[in-house]
Parts: C-alpha cells; structure tokens; sequence
C-alpha cells in the first residue's frame, strides 16, 4: 500500500484528489499518511477530517517524512518544480499538478532528476490516460482518418475567484487552461516545431478572495502550432469564456475527422466521419464519471506493477516550452522555434487498472 503524503490542501486537494485517495483506501491501493499547507487552517481542517495522519511544521518535513512513499504537489503553480525535485532528491515518487514549472529552467532540472530518482514522477494533467482519449489516440494511430494536417482545440471559463495567484506572475490562463488542450494535441500530433501567438489581458481587474485585485498574467490567449509537413492546429483559451457549446478538441484528416465532445479533461465521448462511411458515429462516454485525477491511481498502479507512466515528465516539459514560446511570440511579435520534444505516448504497458476491472464487470453490453 502507497503511503501518500499531499502538500497543498486548497480545492484541488478536499475536492477531487481527495475523493480518489478515499477510493483507493477502500481498495487496499494507498492511504493518505500526512498534510501540509501554508495555511494552517487548511492542515487543520484536513487533520480533523483525518485524525490518524502526520501533519508535518513544513513542506520540507512533510517530504523526509518515513511514512510518505509518494508526495502530491498541489500548491500554487511557481512552487511546483522545487518540491517535486526535493521530493525525487528525497528518494519519493511525485505527481506534481500542472504545470511541472513555471521556467524552463526549471523544468529541465527536475527532468533531469528524475532520470535518476529513485520514485516515479508523474506531470500534470492526466488527459492522455482518459478512455476516449486512449480510443481516439488508436484511432488516430491506426490511419482511421488519414494523416491528421488540421485541428483545433478549446477550453476555458469566466475565471477562478478563489486565489489571487492565478493572477499574478506564474499564473494565467495558459499555464491553468490551454496545457491542456496543448497536451492533447500534442499527443495526437507530436511535437510542435514553432509557436504564433496573440497572448493578452482582457479583464485587468477581478475579484479573487473577496477583494478587486490588478491583473498580472495573462487571461486570453490565441495559440497557433506548427507541427511541420504543414501541419498545423489552433488553441483558444482565456479566463474570459462565459460558456460555449462546441467540441474540445477536432482532428482534421487528410480521409476523416474525429472530435472529442465535452471537455478533454472531462470528455463527454467523441464523434467520427470517414470518407469511407459518410456519416457521423457517435461513440458514447465510456466512463462519464473518469476523474482528471486519474494520474494518482495511474502512479499507484505504476508502481506496484514496475512500470512507466504513459504520460511522461518530457511531454509536459515540451508543453511548458510552448506556453513560454507561446508568451514570447504575443511579446515581441514574431514566431518563436520549439527545441524539446518527447517520445509518443506508449499504452502497451499500461497496468491493468482495479477501476477498469470493476467497470467491466458492471457493463451491461458484456451481461
């Protein structure tokens, strides 16, 4: 059994990798061992809901704990690479939130640890492991629609009121909303070779803790890729969508076009049209209740079974580059070259996840 330590008690942690670490309790795969936050309010909350864990006087503390095997990084965005590299250092295994950091620098220190490190690290966000991901990647792979030359990508909302950080340097609505969209194409497509961007602050003043704060990051965004062959995708996202009723994601194919309905982080199925067909097929959600924390059960399993993740440290390197291109491009108006790159995202080693197990034996279409 996994002992986890979690650093950063906010929403992320008390809603949804709260949830999880519950389920995997229950299934004798991990427990929750110790807690730490900036605020102690937040441990001390999280201490009454558990009683039994270690609440360490620090972030340090809590990563030399003996009884942590694996530590979560849930904290505000620029202190995620230097606690997941002490915690790799320290020997753990680490999931860090999206994004890995907030340089590039940074993010090529701790890659660089974690070739080394003992534990496994796992980066933020875990859409590649999703089963209508999995399903379109297959498709996708297998030539179902011809060679992908076109896509498009979408997500954002009005903005968070929560924390001021998302405003302030190392926040915005690229490193909290369009990685996602960007690692989805980039699993798709590969590794991008140049970055055109218009990146701006729409809304310079919002509300964030009760009270009207000046806008420092960047809140709207218009992302264009070139994935070379004259290969190329677009990514809208921003702090400033009220609502919209369009796919996450479209795959334009030289003989067909797959979408990904919903959100890639919450997808709601995907559709199909082939030439070949001429109609559109709707595939059904195959898990509607998949949780984008799926990447803490994906390092469990991981590591009972020995193996790598299938979302690697290097594809979320190369899409924090991009980000930074990204930035740069709307900065000083011209294309800016993307060095990294990452190797394919390889699901033949996957371990058989206890969740999968549990849905196949509750399928109706296998009754």
């Amino acid at each position: 059994m996994l002992r986890l330590g979690v650093l950063g008690l906010g929403s992320v942690f008390v809603g949804p990798y709260r949830q999880l670490i519950r389920q995997l309790e229950q299934s004798g795969q991990a427990r929750l061992t110790a807690a730490y936050d900036v605020d102690p309010d937040k441990t001390a909350a999280v201490a009454t809901l558990h009683p039994s864990i270690a609440t360490p006087a620090s972030a340090a503390a809590l990563i030399a704990h003996d009884d942590v095997d694996a530590v979560l990084v849930l904290t505000s965005m620029n202190e995620h690479a230097d606690l997941a590299r002490t915690a790799l250092e320290a020997g753990k295994h680490v999931l860090v939130e999206k994004p890995m950091a907030t340089s590039i620098a940074a993010a090529r220190e701790l890659l660089r640890v974690s070739k080394s490190a003992r534990g496994l690290l796992v980066c933020a966000p875990h859409i590649l492991l999703s089963p209508t991901y999995r399903a379109m990647h297959a498709e996708v792979h297998a030539g179902k629609i011809g060679k992908v030359v076109l896509a498009r990508a979408r997500y954002g909302w009005a903005g968070p009121w929560w924390g001021q950080w998302y405003y302030r340097p190392g926040g915005g609505a690229l490193f909290d909303l369009g990685i996602y969209n960007l690692m989805s194409l980039c699993g798709f497509m590969g590794p991008v070779r140049r970055v055109c961007a218009m990146v701006g602050t729409a809304i310079p003043r919002r509300m964030a803790e009760g009270v009207e704060i000046a806008v420092q990051s960047e809140d709207n965004a218009q992302v264009l890729l070139d994935f070379g062959d004259s290969r190329f995708a677009c990514i809208t996202t921003g702090f400033t969508m009220q609502k919209y009723r369009s796919p996450a994601i479209e795959l334009y194919g030289t003989s067909g076009v797959l979408q990904l309905l919903g959100d890639d982080w919450a997808p709601q199925g995907f559709e199909r049209w082939t030439r070949e067909r001429e109609v559109w097929e709707i595939n059904e959600e195959s898990e509607p209740l998949w949780p984008w924390t799926a990447g803490l059960r994906h390092l469990v399993e991981c590591v009972a079974a020995g193996t790598r993740p299938v979302n690697q440290p290097e594809h979320a390197l190369h899409g924090l580059e991009v980000m930074l291109a990204a930035q740069t491009s709307a900065r000083e108006g011209r294309y800016v070259s993307i060095e990294s790159g990452f190797p394919p995202p390889d699901y033949r080693h996957m371990p058989a996840s206890a969740a999968d197990s549990h849905r196949r034996q509750h399928d109706p279409r296998t009754a």
